[in-house]
C-alpha cells in the first residue's frame, strides 16, 4: 500500500512539473504515447518513465492510459527502480484485475524479485545485500506461484516454472550452506535441524544427498548411532554412488 502511495504522490508532482511546459502542453494522448513508445526503444528508460507518466496524469481515462499503466512497469524494471516497478505492477493488479494482460503484470512483479534475488539490479532498498536477497528469492517465488496459481495457461507460466525450480534449487543450498557453517563451528544439532529442513523442504532437489549426508555425520558425531546408521542406508539406497557415503563410513568419533 506504501509503495501505491509513493506511486501516486510522485505521479502529482511529476504532473505538476511537465504538465506546465509549453512543448508538450498540446500534445495528444497518441503522441505522448509514441514519444514514450521511442524513448523506450532507444533504451531512454527516464524519459520513456516521464511520458507515460504524463499520459496517466494528462488523460488518465483514455484509451491509451492502461497500456501506459502496464508498460511503464517494465521501464522502471528496464531502468533499475525495482521498488518502482512492484510498486506499479501492485497498483496496475489492484486497478485491472480482470485485464487480458494482467498476468504479465503477476510476472514483472516475479521477475523484479528474481533479479534482486540474483544481484544484477543496481539500486536496492537500503538493507543487507544477503538479506535483501533471501527476502527477494521468497518473494519471488511467492509471486511465480500466484501467476501460476491464477493463469496457468499463461504464455509466462512456463519461464515462472522454470524460474521456480531454480529458485528453490538456490534456497535449499542456502540452508546446506548454513548446516556446514554449523558442522564446522561443532554446533551439530543445528546443523542436523538444517538438513532436515532441506530434507523436509526441499524433496527432488540436488541439495538432498548432501544433507543427508551432513545429517548422518552430525548423527553419528553426537552418538547418535541408530539415527545415523537409518540416515546412512537411505543415503545408500538412494544415491549408491555418493561420495558421502564413504566418509560417513570412515569417520571416527572420539
Amino acid at each position: 500500500m506504501k509503495y501505491i502511495i509513493i506511486t501516486i504522490l510522485s505521479l502529482n508532482l511529476f504532473a505538476c512539473g511537465v504538465l506546465s511546459e509549453p512543448e508538450t502542453e498540446k500534445w495528444s494522448a497518441n503522441k505522448i504515447y509514441e514519444e514514450a513508445k521511442e524513448a523506450f526503444a532507444v533504451g531512454d528508460y527516464e524519459s520513456a518513465i516521464r511520458y507515460y507518466e504524463l499520459l496517466e496524469a494528462r488523460y488518465p481515462f483514455g484509451k491509451y492510459a492502461q497500456q501506459a499503466q502496464m508498460e511503464i512497469i517494465y521501464s522502471y524494471y528496464k531502468y533499475q527502480e525495482p521498488a518502482s516497478a512492484i510498486a506499479a505492477a501492485n497498483l496496475f493488479i489492484k486497478l485491472y484485475p480482470r485485464h487480458p494482460k494482467v498476468d504479465y503484470a503477476y510476472y514483472l512483479k516475479g521477475l523484479v524479485n528474481f533479479e534482486l534475488h540474483q544481484g544484477t539490479l543496481d539500486r536496492f532498498l537500503p538493507i543487507d545485500r544477503s538479506q535483501r536477497e533471501q527476502m527477494a528469492a521468497v518473494q519471488s517465488f511467492q509471486d511465480f506461484s500466484e501467476l501460476v496459481a491464477r493463469f496457468p495457461d499463461s504464455e509466462y507460466s512456463k519461464d515462472a516454472r522454470q524460474r521456480m525450480v531454480h529458485l528453490r534449487n538456490r534456497a535449499a543450498r542456502h540452508e546446506l550452506h548454513v548446516a556446514n557453517f554449523y558442522m564446522k563451528r561443532e554446533a551439530y544439532l543445528a546443523a542436523a535441524n538444517r538438513a532436515k529442513t532441506v530434507i523436509k523442504s526441499y524433496q527432488r532437489t540436488p541439495a538432498i544427498p548432501h544433507a543427508l549426508t551432513i545429517l548422518a555425520r552430525a548423527y553419528k558425531i553426537m552418538g547418535l548411532q541408530d539415527l545415523s546408521d537409518s540416515t546412512l542406508k537411505i543415503l545408500k539406497l538412494n544415491y549408491p554412488n555418493h561420495p558421502g557415503i564413504i566418509k560417513i563410513e570412515n569417520l571416527a568419533v572420539r
